[in-house]
């Protein structure tokens, strides 16, 4: 390589990801007539619902197809602030809601605003990959929380707490949790919030998959802390992941430098999606949407018990999301290795640990149940005659 090519020094610390060499090996078996089950890939496998596809078809037809606001569309805009009072009780002003390309820019975009040269930012350990990157381009130093089934893989206040530095800026937490799918306790939520209030903490919910809940008490951060900075998308409780449009609110203090960043990153958030978008939230769509909800409740009720029943190490149930964090020490030593066998020799695709960080990654797998109720049932067929 010529030196004048020579890749930017921040690039050595940008891990890939270790699940794209399971689902190559994956696409090259079935590409020679394999049956794979595929349970690495964190997607809803539902088409989006259709009133959101004839809306977004209808946009395009309308000429919908020029730039919006950076900050997005008005009545998409209105439309969320309302979603949260009527779904959560949390009172949002539509101006402090910015539409994103996807909960990624989202991220970026809160990142690059809060976050300077030096500047800590504390994450959980497992937890999605791309907030430690993300944290590290903002000049940021990433911090880790490592946590466990011994606090249902949840931050506390008092882990959080002993871990401040002068140099904090910030906290990420992420609940429902990939790769977990663990909840933070209201309760402790609150607690948490207040801490960071009291020492001059930011305080950065990633919330992309609220609306995937199975009975937890919890909340939006918002409703712990109004000048909480929250990431949500369309992608995984709506359902439109190919559309990458997500959300983001903030402050009124950060609005205009996210704003600044918007129309220097992205100019705007894709127009016919935001129009599409406006129909989620309509009853009829919601109440789809829910059914899909209970839908993955049922798939994770089905394929828990089986995990545990075959082996596997799981003593905290997932109360959110659609992964199970699953404990695979009793059959191998190294997670990656094992999923690769598991991919080879049982034709199941999962995502090794590795990809969530360094906590406990060489020990578990991340099941995702994204996946109809008949290949789950195959997938534990297939485990128990590869495990016995």
């Amino acid at each position: 390589m010529t030196d004048r090519l020579r890749p930017a020094a921040r690039m050595a610390d940008i891990a890939p990801f270790h699940v794209m060499e399971v689902m190559g090996r994956a696409q090259a078996a079935a590409a020679a007539g394999r049956d794979i089950v595929h349970m690495e890939v964190g997607e809803p496998d539902f088409s989006t619902a259709e009133p959101i596809v004839e809306a977004g078809v209808r946009a395009l037809r309308d000429g919908h197809t020029h730039y919006t606001l950076a900050l997005g569309l008005p009545a998409l805009r209105e439309a969320i602030a309302a979603f949260y009072r009527t779904r959560h009780g949390v009172t949002v002003a539509p101006r402090r809601v910015v539409v994103t390309v996807g909960a990624s820019g989202a991220l970026q975009m809160a990142l690059w605003a809060l976050i300077g040269p030096g500047d800590e930012v504390l994450l959980t350990d497992p937890g999605y990959p791309c907030n430690r990157h993300f944290v590290q381009l903002a000049g940021g130093v990433p911090v880790d929380l490592p946590v466990g089934p011994d606090s249902n893989w949840q931050p506390t206040a008092a882990q959080i707490d002993a871990t401040l530095t002068p140099r904090t800026r910030a906290v990420l937490l992420a609940s429902p949790a990939n790769p977990t799918g663990a909840v933070i306790d209201r309760a402790e939520l609150a607690r948490i919030a207040t801490l960071l209030r009291e020492r001059g903490v930011a305080l950065i919910a990633d919330e992309i998959y609220h609306g995937l809940i199975y009975g937890a008490d919890t909340c939006t951060a918002l409703a712990c802390d109004a000048d909480a900075v929250v990431v949500n998308s369309f992608s995984k409780y709506f359902g439109m992941t190919g559309w990458r449009l997500g959300w983001l609110v903030v402050p009124d203090a950060l609005l205009r430098s996210v704003e600044k960043l918007a129309q220097n990153l992205f100019i705007a958030p894709p127009t016919p999606a935001q129009y599409a978008a406006l129909v989620a939230f309509e009853p009829g769509t919601l109440a789809l949407l829910d059914a899909r909800r209970d839908e993955f409740r049922a798939r994770r009720d089905r394929l828990l018990p089986a995990l545990r029943e075959l082996g596997f190490d799981i003593p905290v149930t997932p109360q959110g999301a659609f992964y199970i964090y699953a404990g695979c020490e009793r059959f191998a030593a190294d997670s990656f290795d094992f999923s690769l066998r598991l991919l080879d020799e049982a034709g199941v695709a999962a995502t090794p640990g590795l990809d969530f960080g360094h906590h406990t990654a060489r020990s578990h797998l991340r099941f995702a149940y994204t996946t109809s109720a008949e290949r789950i049932a195959e997938a534990i067929a297939r485990l128990r005659r590869w495990l016995a």
